[in-house]
This record gives structure tokens, sequence and C-alpha cells, in this order.
């Protein structure tokens, strides 16, 4: 046989081996994606978490002595006690609101008043708005009934709603579990994480690599999710105790806006004007009033304690990160997007700078 015939034959071979192999692993991988994908939200929340409360573990090991395990699982523990308690609240808030507002149709005591005139001179929706404004304040029933199949649409968005709510806060019960199991082995997680962007990145840039990974999941975590639940709690806690009507809705609705970067005096200041019309100027009114608007403009002395630890996040990328991910994964998604989204952009910046040649021209004028 002629030597090139047997180089070809060789190549052939070494060639097929290789396709084999490559065919082998990747039906591995999509395999094992396959069997790990129903777990991805859960193991996501679950690092993140981890990576946020480690520093509150060390604490907690330096004031009590306790091993690294017990220290976690004293750490899951306070988390899910000063979780529970405020969506207790909010749940059983929720519940009379609902209960309350159905009693109250049923017994056809609510009646609606007359709309100005001055309604139907609005542009666009002015004269339908008064028309129908005015059919319910002269029968509220047959209003209702000529818009139950509305109704019952918005009905069905606010059940799918509601159940994705229910179904994240049962993952992020889950996924505080989990993140206590993974704290109890931080030292050797940490060294892992290492491991790996030495392995993708090189020994020189892949210590670096994951402590920016580290410190954007604490800055975003703490100075967005965190500062937009204390928000929620210290409105929510308020609007509770007052009994503002939907009280437990309004407080879920401060959370989104604050993940979103929006103010909660969008909220807070229709509630107030809300309580004062209907309860009038009194002592506890006003205290409610001047602590439910102070606490509606806290984020802005928590966001320069908070956020600013670590790393610089640009606002846009947490917005945007929170609505897409809401897009993407619905509630869940709300509280993920941001923080995997602000590691990319991080990441990708770390990396320009790394190709960026020491003297860039500036732009002629």
């Amino acid at each position: 046989m002629q030597p090139g015939v047997k180089l070809d034959s060789a190549l052939s071979r070494g060639l097929l081996d290789v396709l084999i192999k490559a065919g082998l692993v990747a039906a591995l991988i999509l395999f094992a994606w396959r069997v790990f994908a129903p777990f991805m939200d859960l193991m996501l929340w679950a690092v993140i978490l981890a990576v946020t409360l480690y520093p509150l573990l060390r604490r907690v090991q330096r004031l009590t002595r306790l091993r690294e395990g017990h220290a976690a699982t004293l750490v899951v523990a306070l988390v899910l006690l000063v979780l529970l308690v405020p969506i207790y609240l909010v749940v059983v808030s929720i519940s009379e609101s609902v209960d309350s507002l159905v009693t109250l149709l049923k017994s056809g005591a609510w009646s609606v008043p007359p709309p100005p005139d001055s309604v139907a001179g609005w542009p666009l929706v002015g004269d339908r708005l008064h028309g129908l404004w005015l059919a319910a304040s002269q029968s509220l029933s047959g209003v209702l009934n000529q818009m139950m199949p509305d109704l019952k649409g918005a009905g069905r968005v606010a059940l799918g709603a509601a159940a994705s709510a229910g179904g994240a806060f049962l993952l992020f019960i889950g996924a505080i579990i989990i993140a206590g199991v993974i704290m109890a082995f931080g030292d050797k997680g940490q060294l892992a994480a290492q491991r790996i962007a030495m392995r993708v990145s090189g020994e020189e840039r892949g210590r670096p690599i994951a402590r920016l990974c580290t410190a954007t999941i604490r800055a975003v975590a703490q100075g967005v999710i965190g500062i937009a639940f204390i928000q929620m709690l210290l409105i929510g806690v308020g609007f509770v105790v007052k009994g503002v009507p939907g009280a437990g809705m309004l407080a879920i609705v401060i959370l989104m806006l604050g993940i979103a970067q929006a103010p909660a005096t969008l909220i807070t200041v229709p509630v107030i004007v809300y309580v004062f019309s209907t309860e009038g100027f009194t002592a506890m009114t006003i205290l409610f009033a001047v602590y439910t608007f102070v606490a509606g403009l806290a984020d802005n002395l928590l966001k320069p304690l908070l956020l600013g630890r670590g790393v610089d996040v640009p606002m846009p990328v947490v917005l945007i990160g929170a609505l897409g991910g809401m897009v993407v994964k619905g509630i869940i998604g709300l509280f993920i997007g941001p923080v995997i989204l602000a590691v990319a952009y991080n990441l990708f910046w770390q990396w320009v700078d790394q190709q960026v040649p020491e003297r860039i021209d500036p732009p002629s004028a």
C-alpha cells in the first residue's frame, strides 16, 4: 500500500474517532442538561442567596463560635422567620380584602355615585366613560353582568399571576434551604468557583473573575432586591396596621416597583390621599401619612449604603434585567434577571478593558 494511502486512512480513522468522541460528549451534555433543566431556577436562586448571605454566616460564626454547618442552619432559620411573618400578614390581608369585597358585592349595599358632568368632556374616552359610570350608578349588577366575559378573562389572568407568585414563593423557600446547604460548604464552594474560573480564563484572570462575579451578585441582591424587599416590609406593615384595603397586593406591587427602580410614591401618595378622604385629618391619619411617605423615600437613603458596595451597576442594566427576566421567567425572573444581567455586564466590560490598548485617541471635534 502506498504511503499516501496509509496517511489518508490514518487521518480518516483519527477524524472518525474525534467525531465519535465529540458525539458521545455532546449526547452526554444534552442528557445531563435535560435532567438538570427543571432545577435550573431553583439552583440559580440558591447560589445567589448563598453568595449574598455568606458574609452574614461569617458574622454569626464570629459571634457564636459555631461550626459552619450549624451557623448555616441558624442563618436559614433566621431568614425564614424574617420572611414568613410579613408574608403571612400579606396573605391574610389579601384574603380578608377579597372576602370583604365579595361580601359587599353580594349584599348590594355598595352603590356607585353618579359621575360629574365634566367627565363627558374628557377627550377620547369621556363620553364612553360617562355612560358606563352613569349606568353603574343606576344598576351596578347590570353593568357587572354585561362585563362578565371581560371580568372572567381578567380573573383568569389574576389567578395565573397568583399561582405564579405562589410557585415563586415555594421555590424561594426551597432555594433558601439549599442555600444553607451550599453555605455549610462555603470554603469548598469558593475554591471550586475559583478553579472553574481559572480553567475557563486562565490562572491569572480566573481569581479576579470569580471575585467580580461574587461582588456583583452581592451588590445587586443587597442594593436592588434587598432594598425593594425592605421597603415593601416597611410600607406593607403600615398598610396592614392601618387596615388599608388590599394592603397585601399593594405591598407586592411596591416590591415590583422597587426592583424595576420605580418610586414607591406611585402607591404611597394615592393611599395617603385615600386615607385622608375617608377618615379625615386626625392624629392617627397624620402619623400614618408621615410614616408612609418617609418609608416610600427610604430607598434614597438605602441605595448609597448598599448599592455602591463592591461594583457599580448602572440602573438601566438592572431595569432591563428585571423587565426581561419577568417576561422570560415570570415572577421568579423579576428577581433573577437583574443579577444575571449585571454579572454578564461586568464580565463583558472586564473583557473589553483587557483588550483596549493603553492609548486611545480622543474623538475629533
